[in-house]
């Protein structure tokens, strides 16, 4: 089957800004992590707001203002206990992962412009896998995430020391996180059909030379 390079290129600027787009507004929003307590508000009369929503940087409590969420880069000197450092060292992590895919579509999408005009065979395939390993880094950055948020949740569990208040709460993972999934699906297939057209492009160059 005949591949057209126009089709590979047009559908891969599709899915690579919708990979991008995705990851900046799921980078930008506070749905990451919910926290709905309103069963436990209504057993307390709601005299309480208990409900939150987190991302990234910050944290919301419905009906009240966010607050940020402690800096997870300036803890060496504080007096914390060793479980508390190592959820500041894994949100340090995933808070430069995430940033870090961005930059890296960034200077994919400006490779893979030049490449396609040029419909240069290295260059495409260098763009190809710059988008592999930026959804690698994705990746290791949603699993650093979800670590983090269960060692978080574990630690709450022994601050409470009762586990009768969890009943009340439905904690979940929110849509900010599913974009970050959505984006991470569409940078492996952009990654993927970059190298199909160096491929292609390769193939073409080997059959006008054999002429």
């Amino acid at each position: 089957m005949k591949v057209n390079l126009g089709v590979l290129s047009l559908f891969v600027a599709l899915v690579g800004l919708s990979s991008f787009i995705f990851l900046v507004v799921a980078i930008a929003t506070d749905f990451w992590y919910i926290i709905d307590a309103s069963k436990l508000e209504t057993s307390r009369n709601g005299t309480d707001a208990l409900s939150s929503h987190s991302g990234l940087w910050r944290t919301c409590r419905v009906r009240n203002e966010c607050y940020p969420l402690i800096n997870p880069f300036w803890h060496e000197n504080a007096n914390i206990t060793d479980s508390h450092r190592q959820l500041l060292y894994m949100h340090g992590t995933f808070v430069i992962l995430m940033p870090l895919s961005l930059i890296l579509m960034i200077f994919g999408g400006m490779t893979g412009f030049i490449s396609i005009l040029a419909r240069a065979y290295l260059l495409l395939l260098m763009t190809g896998l710059l988008f592999l390993f930026g959804a690698l880094v994705t990746l290791t950055g949603i699993s650093v995430y979800i670590a983090y948020s269960a060692a978080a949740f574990e630690e709450a569990v022994c601050l409470l020391r009762s586990k009768d208040l969890l009943v009340e709460i439905d904690i979940r993972f929110g849509w900010s996180l599913a974009l970050v999934w959505i984006s991470f699906v569409a940078e492996v297939l952009t990654g993927a059909v970059f190298l199909l057209a160096a491929r292609v492009v390769d193939l073409k160059q080997r059959r006008e030379q054999a002429l």
